[in-house]
C-alpha cells in the first residue's frame, strides 16, 4: 500500500524574501523554510546537528544557512553539513507553491 502524500501548508509565499529563513513548527517537529536567490524554496530540519540551535536565526547567503551559534553551515538544498562544527547532514524536505502559499511534503 502507498502513502497518501502529506502536504502541509507553512505560509504565504510572499512571507519570504530571498536570503530569508522562516521557523516553521508541526507538532513535535521543527524546520526551516528558506527562499533562494532564485525565489526557490527550500525546506530542511530546523535545528543545528552540532548542538541543537534553531537555524531560522542564521544567516542565508547564496545557498548556505550558517547556524547563528558556533557559524557551522549547511546547503539548505539539500542539507550537506558544510562547515564544522556542523558534519552530520540535515534531512531536506520536497516543497510545492500553490495558490501563493508554501507548502514541505512531510
Amino acid at each position: 500500500m502507498i502513502a497518501a502524500e502529506n502536504w502541509v501548508a507553512v505560509c504565504a509565499v510572499d512571507a519570504l524574501q530571498p536570503e530569508e529563513a522562516l521557523r516553521f513548527d508541526h507538532g513535535a517537529r521543527s524546520f526551516v523554510i528558506i527562499c533562494s536567490p532564485e525565489r526557490r524554496y527550500y525546506a530542511m530540519e530546523g535545528h543545528c546537528s552540532h548542538e541543537k540551535i534553531h537555524l531560522a536565526g542564521g544567516i542565508v547567503d547564496g545557498h548556505i544557512i550558517e547556524c547563528p551559534k558556533h557559524f557551522g553551515t549547511f546547503d539548505y538544498r539539500t542539507g550537506e553539513a558544510r562547515t564544522l562544527p556542523a558534519c552530520i547532514d540535515l534531512p531536506s524536505y520536497e516543497v510545492k507553491l500553490e495558490g501563493g502559499t508554501v507548502f514541505i511534503k512531510l
